[in-house]
């Protein structure tokens, strides 16, 4: 299991407004909510939503704690306002059966062919909004889930958990999924450019109609995702 979302913030106490100026938020473009916080983030009703965030970072824990996102499904768990939330442990807990008896790095490609098959078939056929689990540091994946959103008519949001490398690794050892050492590198290298992109203007192609950036108080303060009309 991830640890608790409530670790010593990255801003100091002063930066955090006030709850009556951040209660609800509507992303729209860049919303930076690290040192900050909003209470509840609100998107349209057929939206595409993704989590990301390095191995670690808490985007698991933050899907059950605002979705009831449970880390045993074997399928799409359905959330408020007719939502569906995809985490590709889903995939992995329904062909552990199967597969087991194997190392899981040989059975990791057909796991995220499951995962991703299951989200285009979301997109394009649920009408209601389509919740992703995704680390976000992979531009092909990133872009392909953008560009089947797109097609299927629908806005694509990100919310991103920005964590220092070493929480996140703390993370990995208390939920007892670890990363190997170089592949995580690799992912906490590609996630600070994809923030520094995001900071800069630069932008992600194709472009999401928002993107949130919490930290892990940020995170930790956020109370729902809602979707409406």
């Amino acid at each position: 299991m991830n640890p608790p979302l409530d670790s010593v913030p990255l801003y100091p106490p002063e930066a955090v407004l006030p709850e009556s100026d951040s209660e609800i938020l509507r992303p729209r473009g860049l919303d930076d909510l690290r040192g900050r916080h909003a209470g509840s983030l609100y998107y349209p009703a057929t939206a595409a939503v993704i989590f990301a965030g390095i191995p670690g970072a808490g985007k698991s824990t933050a899907l059950r704690r605002l979705f009831d996102a449970g880390p045993e499904a074997e399928h799409a768990s359905p959330g408020p306002d007719e939502s569906l939330v995809f985490d590709s442990i889903q995939a992995r807990n329904s062909w552990r059966p199967r597969l087991s008896w194997l190392p899981y790095p040989l059975w990791r490609p057909v796991v995220h062919m499951v995962h991703f098959h299951r989200i285009w078939i979301a997109l394009r056929d649920h009408r209601g909004p389509v919740v992703i689990h995704d680390c976000g540091t992979v531009d092909f994946t990133r872009g392909m889930l953008a560009r089947w959103a797109l097609r299927q008519g629908r806005e694509l949001h990100m919310v991103l958990l920005d964590v220092p490398a070493e929480s996140a690794r703390a993370g990995q050892f208390a939920r007892g999924r670890r990363v190997g050492r170089a592949s995580f590198h690799w992912h906490v290298w590609r996630w600070r450019r994809l923030v520094r992109r995001v900071e800069d203007g630069t932008g992600l192609q194709p472009a999401p109609a928002s993107v949130v950036l919490l930290d892990r108080r940020a995170a930790d303060r956020l109370r729902e995702v809602r979707f409406a009309a």
